[in-house]
Formats: C-alpha cells, structure tokens, sequence
C-alpha cells in the first residue's frame, strides 16, 4: 500500500439459488484467491449468501437461519486477512427483514449495512419481503455481540493515509441522492456497492456511466459488484457486470456473463490530492460513525497501467477527436484575440520545426475563421549561424503551400554586430552565442509586426516552458502563445492530424517530413548541412518530461512515486538509472524557472495541465527545490 496504491477486488461467484452453505464455500474460494493476490477490499454481490432471485423463499424462515449460519462460516474464513470483505445475505431486526451488507475482517463482523433504498418498479419487487434501512446505526445483537447495524457507518483504514470505506447496495447508486453522496461528503474515499443489476439490451452502457459518474461527482474509487451465474433464470438474467473506477475512470471492468473476480489498483493518494485541490468539494455531511480499521502498511504489487504518454489517448478514434478538439481551441483563442485587437495581420517565425508549424497551421485555422485572406500572415524565416537546408526549405514550402506571405531575413550580419557590440566571440558557442540569435529573431518579429500593424505568434509548447527551455525575452515571448498548453508529445500527433486530414497531399508530405526532423533550436552551426544540435540530448527525452510534468502536477505524485510508476511505464524502454537521472533534473529546472513561467505571454489551456500564471499554476519564482530533490537522492 505505499504510495498509497490499494488493491481491491470485485467477486462474482457462480452461486446456487437457495443454497447457503454452498454459496459460503464458493465465497470462501474467492476470499482466499483475492487475499492471496493482495486485495485489501473484497466485494461481493447483494444477496449472494442466498441468491438474489430466491423471491417469497425469503420468507422462509429456514433459509433466513441457514443464510446466517452460512454467513458465520464465511466471517471464520477471513481469520487470518485485515481484508475489509463485504458480503450480503438477509437478516432479520425487529421482526423485518432487511437486505443488508455483511462487512469481514479477520474473523470479526465489523457492521452490517442495511439497504437504503428498495425498489418496487419494473421488474423488481423488493418492497414485498424488505424495508428500508435506518440512517443512524444501531446496536444488533449477532452471536452475544453488538454489532452497528446501520447505513451512515464508514470504515477508518489506518494502514493507509486518506483510505476511509463506505458501503451502499444497488439500488443506493440509482437514485438522486444516494447514500454513497453522504459517505464520501462525511469523508469516504471508497464507496462499495453490492448490487444485482439485471441485463436488458443497452442496460450495461448506462449502468457503466452511472457508476464512473459517481466516482467522479464524488472523487472516490467505487467498486461495484453484481450478480451473475446462478441466479434464477426464470424471469431475468444477471450478467456478472463488475465495474471499478476511480474519479471518473473505469480502471477494470468484467466481462458480462461470466463469473470469476476483477481486479484494480486504486490511488488513495491521489483521490485525496484531487479534493484538496477542488475547492468546490467540501467534507461536510450528516455525522457518521466512523469505525477504526487495521491493515498492515504492505508494498503493493501495482498491476495498474500508467500509459507513457498520459497527454496521447491510447485509441486512435479518441486520439483524432482529442487533436480535432485542441486545434479548435487554440484556432478559437487566436481568432478572440484578433476580434478584440481589431489587428488583420500575424507574424510568425517559422523554423521547419514542429512547434512554428503547429503554430502556424493554428494561425491559418483562425484566419479562415475570421474570413481574412491567409496573405495577411507573414511567415519570417531568419536563416543564422544553425539553420540547416532540410529545416529552412521546409518553412519556405510550407508557406507558400498555405498561402501565406514569406519573408526571409538574414540575421547572421545583424547577430555579428551585435557580438562586437557586447565583446562576444563569434567562436565561443556559449549561452550567449545561442541566446543572442533567438532574441535577435523576436526583434525582427515585434518590429516586423509594428509595420504591418499585426501580433506576433508564439511558438513555444508546455514542455518547454515547465523545463525554461526557452530564451528569456527571445522565443520565450510573443502577443499570444498559441502552443502554450501543448505538452512536446502531443505537438507532433496535432501536426499528424492535420497531415493526415488536409486533403493536399503536397502539404501531407511537407508535414511528414518536417514530423521526421529531430527537435532542434538550431543555433549552433551544421555539420556537414546536418542539424548538430538535437534538444533531447540536452535536456533529456521529451516523454519522460511530459510524463514527469503530468504526474507530479496533474496528480500530485511525490518525486518517489513518480519514479516508481515511470519505472513502470517506460520498462524496456529506458533503465530505472536513466529514469532517475532525468527526473533529477527534470525538478531542477521546473523550479528554477518559475520565473520565465511568471511572466509569460497569455495562451490558451487545452488540458488538465497548464502552467500559466494567471491560471492554474500559482507558483513563487523562488521556491525551493530541496526537499523534492531530497526524497530523489534517498532512492
């Protein structure tokens, strides 16, 4: 459970109908399977010490009695486990029978959980044999011990930081205000639903969104379990559809009309980093009894998939609609500012490079929105002392492919003064030789805007601003950023797509080509016409960065769980020593330039991460970067 990964499961035994001590056995398998693979939460479906679809057998009073002792033989089956087992069965209070959930741990019955809500619509009838349960818990005598019998009651883990367990049962989840709001409010992270869903055609999609939309609304994993195999056929079908999400997510899911147990890796940690960070989430509810529960701090064996790319979709459908989107988005911001400004011409440096293509492509996006003539765009090309062939072709093709003005203007004489000027040798490749060419190249732009009354386009992308990969007051400004909420891996896949969609072909070729060229600033000289000077080995892989920058600000990963879940997203691919290598200083420079961050130009957020200043990243210039930097040295 470190770094606060908890693995649970989602259990649907092939039961009998009627048939206690069997189903017991057939839970006390699955108990054991979940236990020994990890699980510290185990969830059965409501119900399935008896069956769901045992109808007026419920009030037999021999099955009642058979359910608990069969329940009793379940409870002895988890000595041994802190697991928090939940499993459902009928008991009888007060002369009412109640559906309710039976919450194991290691020998002990730690509550039950009556079921707030009965449904008596459709095809269900509950209301004929069940009541509804009571809010406040109350004492129940079970075995000469009182037991809290009651739906408000959560589950305290302390092995884990954050982990607190509520309990609500089918119908609970399908109604406006679910039991499962009032636990999360009152401070649960995990809501557990032992259910009985019955299959109709297209009933899977909605039950799907019901439950990723709880887990959203209420920031919390929620494990839903369903009846399956077994049930009574007479009149309906139960199709096993287990489901486990977290926040929004559907982290696994079974496959219907099977039986068997599904697993996840829920991220404690990070459910409570996101309510600290919504401050529209507030922890205030009906008071709850809150029962401690122990579980031993234990390394989880994380099976979770953390994908490489957390900016790409993984599904090339998702990916198209995700670039259609974002090019809408950064089309639709530049086209305000030029509505506002009442400006009808845009200068952009283009280098042959995938950000000032991006940025470009974007720009004539905005200008056949806004009805302006695409000749109203000046493309400079400033060739220096690193522009190679392939790169300065590019850019004069691709604008004159789109129809834009192209203007060309050398800057190696006007960087040569410029050295004399300052006593700069003009063969000492230092910062100053590279960093003298980039603001030199956002004079020429600024001026050449003046003339022709236009704005200035930036070009720069996320992943260069989180690491200050930019010159200050070169490249590093502009009058609107387009790119300034595109990480590095996504640029290239927004290029694609607008390569593959163009319907040119000459243009999908430029593009293709220009995709093909390493990621360079080109301001050291060409070996043999050959870009000599490649970014990435400079700084460091551009997706490990992105990965980095996605995790710890998006997430709220510590250093240490960032590496780990890196080590296992780029396994095969990068060591664990070369992982840690760039996250050290990957930390490094994201804090020491906050300050290039603080004044940035505006540009609009496409994402869930963004690092504008007037956004969502409040972030002192001078913060230290000890502490985080310290937790890396300890591994």
């Amino acid at each position: 459970m470190k770094n606060g990964f908890v693995k649970v499961a989602s259990v649907t035994p092939k039961i009998k109908v009627a048939d206690p001590g069997y189903n017991a056995k057939e839970i006390c398998r699955h108990i054991e399977e979940a236990a020994e693979r990890g699980a510290k939460v185990i969830v059965f479906p409501e119900l399935s010490l008896t069956g769901y679809t045992c109808g007026d057998l419920f009030l037999q009073e021999l099955l009642l009695t058979q359910a608990l002792a069969a329940l009793s033989e379940v409870t002895s089956a988890t000595e041994g486990t802190d697991a928090l087992v939940f499993v459902g069965l009928p008991i009888i209070k007060e002369h009412k029978l109640y559906n309710v959930a039976a919450v194991l741990q290691d020998g002990e019955v730690l509550a039950f959980i009556p079921k707030r809500h009965i449904p008596f619509y459709a095809e269900f009838y509950e209301t004929r044999y069940f009541v509804p349960g009571n809010l406040v818990p109350e004492p129940f005598l079970y075995e000469d011990k009182e037991i809290p019998f009651g739906t408000d009651i959560l589950f305290q883990v302390d092995g884990v930081q954050g982990m607190t367990v509520g309990c609500e049962i089918c119908e609970d989840i399908w109604v406006p205000e679910t039991p499962g709001t009032a636990h999360t409010l009152a401070g649960a992270t995990v809501i557990v639903n032992l259910s009985a869903s019955n299959e109709t055609a297209g009933k899977d999609v909605y039950r799907e969104m019901l439950v990723k939309s709880a887990s959203a609304r209420q920031i919390c994993a929620y494990i839903f379990s369903s009846a399956g195999d077994g049930e009574s056929t007479q009149d309906l079908v139960f199709g096993g559809h287990n489901i486990i999400a977290e926040n929004g997510t559907v982290l696994a899911q079974a496959k219907r009309f099977t039986t068997g147990t599904v697993y996840a890796d829920i991220d404690i940690h990070r459910l409570c980093h996101e309510r600290r960070r919504m401050s529209t989430y507030t922890e205030k509810a009906r008071e709850h009894r809150v029962l401690p529960v122990h579980m031993e701090q234990e390394e989880t064996i994380v099976e979770r998939r953390f994908s490489a790319r957390p900016f790409v979709p993984d599904q090339t459908g998702e990916r198209e609609k995700r670039c259609e989107e974002i090019l809408s988005i950064q089309a639709y911001g530049l086209k305000k500012r030029f509505e506002h400004t009442g400006c009808q011409s845009a200068v952009i440096g283009i280098s042959g490079g995938l950000d000032s293509t991006l940025a470009l492509l974007v720009t004539v996006r905005a200008f056949d929105l806004l009805g302006l003539e695409r000749d109203k765009i000046t493309c400079v090309t400033m060739p220096c002392f690193g522009t190679s062939d392939r790169t300065y072709d590019n850019a004069c093709k691709l604008a004159g492919r789109l129809r834009t003005t192209l203007r060309e203007v050398d800057i190696r004489e006007a960087v040569n003064i410029h050295f004399r000027d300052i006593g700069q040798d003009e063969n000492c490749h230092d910062v100053t030789y590279e960093n003298g060419q980039a603001r030199e190249r956002t004079q020429v732009l600024m001026d050449i805007a003046n003339r022709t009354g236009g704005l200035v386009i930036g070009t720069g992308d996320m992943s260069e601003l989180a690491l200050g990969w930019a010159t200050y007051n070169g490249d590093h400004m502009s009058m609107y950023g387009v790119n300034a909420g595109v990480p590095k891996t996504l640029v290239s896949h927004l290029v694609r797509y607008y390569a593959d969609t163009c319907a040119d072909d000459t243009l999908r070729e430029l593009l293709m080509d220009v995709l093909d060229t390493p990621v360079s600033p080109e301001l050291l000289p060409p070996v043999d016409g050959v870009i000599a000077q490649k970014t990435e080995d400079l700084v460091g892989p551009y997706e490990l960065h992105d990965f980095f920058l996605y995790y710890a600000l998006r997430c709220g990963f510590t250093p240490a769980k960032v590496y780990r879940v890196a080590c296992m997203a780029f396994v095969g691919i990068y060591d664990n020593v070369v992982i840690l290598k760039w996250l050290k200083i990957f930390y490094k420079r994201f804090f020491a330039h906050q300050f290039k961050r603080s004044c940035l130009p505006d540009g609009p957020k496409v994402g869930s991460v963004a690092l504008s200043p007037r956004g969502d990243l409040r972030m002192p210039s001078d913060a230290c970067a000890k502490i985080w930097l310290e937790e890396l040295e300890e591994l």
